[in-house]
């Protein structure tokens, strides 16, 4: 079928399937201008790019070494022997699962011919990297069929922890319907099982903006992404997109693909924002993969936070506040029980808790660099005052909401002169933070406009750095072990856009490769991925599902100290510079707290819950006794609720009680009440026997201070 002729065919049987029978139907027979001269270039140099391939092969016929996993040397012929032959060599296995290679280190399509000698690896979709391939891939396919079926002008469109996403441009008013999702779902399986090939080539400059000259958004990133004389683009099917690769041999190797959500996005760069359309995906590489995560997402969406937020009467969200969060008093119960655990282990790790303003000047934040790479983040306002009615007025008359502790800290570091002997100086903060995060990307406690962080930052002298960032570690170890969360570390090294002299960036780099392999537990390395000012170790837990979460954070900074002229009075009287390094273990508490739900199921660990213990008494006889335990409760600072429900046999209110997830049922009868003691039942039905009162009491509070994740076990 020609391009003219799948076009109409996949034009009509979309807008058919979306019931839009309308006269425009005899305006979209064929493909659009820009996709024709598009498609037309690319075939153009494409067939340059073959040619120039065949006349290396001949110009340097010569035989490559090429190392194997496992030590194996083979050869190859450069310019000829791609990373599939070898594949084939090794196995039919690994060719048919190999989603991409690594040369050398370096992430390589499978069909792109070798160079040169190296050491060649093969990524499955079982890594980590070899999903970000195969998502990243899928997400091309999603590409088409948004071109196909809505006209779209792509923007953007990568892999995540998760799946895969992609915003497009479909025009100032218009947004995807909610009847068009199965229809480009539709579209994209038929892309991918039509087996078409991810062909790659370099373009220059000139030719990148020709064939893109008809979307603006890749002219943009052209513009700013672009900094050498070529890039790498990528055809599959009627689709052209500029991207850096690698990608799958061919779209047949998605096997299964579902569309899951469309949300709104906003595309900021110079000039006025747009506001963009996105639609995310999930695709593996064989169908009963893709049931099999459907039945995993059905257990999902019952732990879904927001779903027991509303049932256990935890949070809530309200349209007159978006992207904030209304805590409950049984949910705030939660939020200070996770606080308190920090304060203690601040207590005992040398951690002084201050507060700082919310509101700053914008002239802190220019000299902090916030300013320049964080500003579109950022709330701002202008003052009361004359100066709104002169747009001229200086830009540090703007006022904004602190999205981030740090400068705040370093102004604390620097109000009065400062010892060696005062180092290391530990500053904590709970404040409130602000984020002008857009409303597509809000969802429930993950991602908030408000919310606070277990926010630290640690000025040091450059000899005790290590030590400290061993001390974080360990934190963040003991920390997690008691949430009952595994984890994985990535170290984050220095962007594009990064702050200071790269000697600074490779020292700090040096640092904490040194303090990772030190600590013993797995590691990746993500290049470009740290912060502007820093690298960082990004922590990645995985809760109960197995489910990824980015939480905590440690990052080194040199470039704090020195824009904020920070110093102290070293051992020998002369003024020297510290380091800082920013610290945080559960990351924004709120999403933590969300985390927490879902991986607990909303079966709170006792020294969490909401729903420590519900007191039953037998019936009205029973009530006052009943009122003084839950007294006794309350007064050690458990929770203790009271279930006097007359109209509700016994049974029917114990059962109740183990619903609603409590911890621990408190039966009193009249030979409790003689004696005191109380009849306990945990929420899985376990019958503890009865109990003095003091002394089960005493026990819940030693189980919770403890913080033990099996209190009805152990009771």
């Amino acid at each position: 079928m020609g391009l003219c002729q799948r076009w109409r065919w996949l034009r009509l049987t979309g807008l058919h399937a979306c019931g839009l029978h309308t006269v425009r139907e005899a305006a979209v027979p064929t493909p659009p201008h820009w996709l024709v001269d598009r498609l037309g270039l690319f075939e153009e140099l494409w067939a340059a790019h073959v040619k120039r391939l065949k006349s290396m092969a001949q110009k340097e016929h010569r035989t490559i070494k090429i190392t194997l996993p496992g030590g194996q040397k083979v050869e190859a012929m450069a310019w000829n022997t791609t990373p599939y032959q070898l594949a084939k060599q090794i196995s039919s296995t690994l060719a048919d699962t190999a989603v991409a290679a690594q040369v050398n280190g370096e992430p390589y399509d499978l069909e792109r011919p070798l160079e040169t000698d190296c050491d060649l690896r093969f990524l499955t979709f079982d890594s980590t990297e070899g999903k970000a391939v195969f998502w990243h891939s899928s997400t091309h396919v999603l590409g088409a069929a948004a071109e196909q079926l809505l006209g779209a002008i792509l923007c953007r469109g990568p892999s995540t922890e998760c799946g895969f996403y992609h915003d497009f441009f479909l025009g100032k008013e218009r947004t995807i319907r909610g009847s068009e999702l199965p229809v480009l779902e539709q579209i994209c399986q038929e892309l991918a099982a039509a087996a078409q090939p991810f062909r790659r080539l370099e373009a220059s400059q000139d030719q990148l903006r020709q064939l893109f000259k008809d979307n603006p958004f890749k002219l943009c990133l052209i513009e700013e992404k672009v900094t050498g004389p070529t890039a790498t683009v990528y055809g599959c099917g009627t689709l052209v997109d500029l991207c850096q690769g690698p990608h799958l041999r061919h779209t047949g190797q998605i096997g299964g693909l579902k569309l899951l959500t469309n949300s709104s996005s906003v595309w900021r760069s110079p000039g006025p924002p747009e506001t963009l359309q996105r639609v995310s995906g999930i695709s593996f590489p064989t169908a009963e993969e893709l049931r099999a995560w459907e039945e995993w997402r059905e257990e999902a969406e019952l732990r879904d936070h927001r779903r027991i937020g509303k049932e256990q009467e935890l949070f809530f969200f309200h349209e007159l506040s978006p992207g904030s969060c209304f805590f409950l008093p049984r949910g705030t119960r939660v939020y200070n029980a996770l606080v308190a655990f920090i304060r203690a282990e601040y207590i005992h790790r040398g951690f002084s808790e201050v507060k700082t303003p919310t509101l700053f000047s914008a002239k802190l934040w220019e000299v902090s660099g916030h300013w320049a790479h964080y500003k579109e983040d950022m709330f701002a306002l202008q003052p009361p005052g004359p100066q709104r009615d002169h747009p001229t007025s200086h830009p540090t008359d703007t006022l904004a909401l602190k999205p981030m502790n740090c400068p705040a800290h370093c102004l604390m570091f620097t109000h009065r002169p400062r010892s060696w002997r005062e180092l290391p100086l530990r500053l904590a903060d709970f404040g409130a933070l602000h984020r002008a995060e857009a409303s597509g990307s809000l969802g429930g406690l993950t991602r908030l406009r408000c919310f606070q962080q277990d926010d630290a930052h640690i000025f040091c002298a450059p000899d005790q750095l290590e030590a400290e960032i061993r001390g974080c570690l360990d934190f963040l170890r003991s920390v997690y072990a008691v949430l009952g969360f595994s984890f994985r570390l990535a170290l984050s090294t220095r962007p594009s856009g990064f702050l200071g002299e790269p000697c600074l960036w490779d020292q700090a780099e040096q640092v904490l490769q040194q303090a990772l392999e030190e600590f013993g537990e797995p590691w990746d390395l993500n290049p470009g991925d740290g912060a502007f000012y820093g690298p960082k170790i990004d922590v990645h837990l995985r809760d109960a599902l197995g489910r990824p979460h980015q939480c905590g954070t440690i990052q080194l900074d040199f470039q704090l100290p020195l824009r904020f002229d920070l110093q102290y009075k070293g051992q020998a009287g002369a003024l020297e510079r510290p380091v800082v390094i920013h610290r945080a273990i559960l990351g924004s508490v709120e999403r933590m707290l969300g985390v927490l739900a879902e991986s607990c199921g909303g079966k709170w660990p006792l020294w969490l819950s909401p729903f420590q213990v519900v007191v039953i008494p037998v019936g009205p006889e029973q009530e006052d006794y009943a009122r003084e335990v839950q007294q006794s409760l309350r007064a050690a600072g458990l929770v203790g609720d009271l279930d006097a429900d007359s109209t509700l046999t016994l049974g029917r209110r114990v059962r109740r009680a183990q619903l609603a997830n409590y911890n621990f049922q408190f039966v009193v009868g009249q030979k409790e009440q003689s004696s005191r003691t109380v009849n306990i039942r945990t929420r899985d039905n376990r019958r503890l026997g009865e109990r003095d009162l003091t002394e089960a009491v005493g026990r819940l509070l030693e189980l919770q201070n403890t913080r033990v994740p099996n209190a009805e076990e152990i009771f």
